[in-house]
């Protein structure tokens, strides 16, 4: 779901009565943004910005994504947790994420499944195979433990590095960031941490629309979002890390959070990012 406005193109279609889930589907997000949620005849509608109204079927919705400039009522709420449509409260195109509401009583067999595979070692060690080979699938790994695979990821990440700091000509001397202190690092680090910000937050909507949890993970652990960042290992080399080193070589010095954010548009569009999430976490956790 894209659109392009004067300011370039967007991750997310502007919300009309025409392209609403049909009642059949139980569609898994809808993002909104600069409007206000409320409720009329206890169903919910959406009031734009520009005074359209879309009466949305909430009951077929698994999670609403807010954006910037949005506004809910209480009662809004209500009937949304009543009828298992969970909220997130996110930045613009879900680039960031800030926050989550459930019901109580929201659908658990994603987040039970996700809890079995992940106490099972066994199971555990599967399905990190199973996420390295659909990032390497020349490599054998039917025999590797979980911390040789990381190893091996290792290795084949600071590769891919050097690969497209070679393939720019841009100069590179390793990874670096510093947590609260994004100024201290070169350009190709600053635009690698944002372009990686904006993955984690796509990814944190999804996996909450989906039923699953982001604390929950195969190969990280001891981490706020284990199982974003599984996940996002799938994604970074053609999202983020390719991006990072190409806008170096644009940006002549000089970082442009505008650009990096417009170029990290354009390249989820074209990977269908937001399409492939649902079945690649499907798929690697084999259901």
């Amino acid at each position: 779901m894209n659109d392009s406005t004067e300011n370039g193109k967007r991750l997310f279609i502007k919300v009309q009565r025409n392209n609403l889930p049909q009642v059949c589907d139980k569609y898994p997000f809808i993002y909104l943004e600069r409007g206000r949620l409320e409720i009329d005849d206890s169903s919910v509608k959406w009031i734009d910005s520009d005074g359209n109204l879309v009466r949305l079927p909430v009951a077929t919705i698994n999670c609403l994504l807010l954006g910037p400039g949005t506004s809910v009522t209480h009662e809004a709420v209500k009937v949304m947790a009543a009828a298992n449509c969970g909220v997130c409260w996110v930045g613009e195109d879900s680039l960031l994420f800030y926050a989550v509401g459930q019901s109580p009583t929201s659908d658990t067999r994603n987040l039970r499944k996700q809890l079995e595979l992940s106490a099972n070692d066994k199971k555990r060690l599967e399905i990190a195979r199973r996420m390295f080979l659909k990032r390497f699938p020349e490599d054998e790994v039917s025999t590797k433990t979980l911390n040789e695979l990381m190893g091996m990821e290792g290795k084949r990440v600071r590769a891919s590095y050097d690969e497209y700091a070679q393939k720019y000509k841009v100069g590179w001397v390793g990874r670096s960031y510093v947590p609260g202190k994004f100024e201290m690092s070169d350009l190709t680090n600053s635009i690698l941490t944002s372009a990686n910000a904006a993955l984690y937050g796509i990814l944190t909507s999804a996996i909450y629309s989906m039923g699953f949890s982001p604390h929950i993970g195969f190969v990280h652990s001891g981490s706020p979002l284990p199982f974003v960042y599984d996940m996002a290992d799938l994604y970074k080399e053609f999202l983020c890390i390719d991006l990072a080193f190409s806008l170096t070589v644009e940006m002549c010095g000089q970082y442009n959070k505008y650009k990096v954010a417009e170029e990290f548009r354009t390249k989820v569009i074209e990977m269908d990012l937001l399409g492939r999430i649902g079945d690649d976490i499907k798929a690697v956790l084999g259901m």
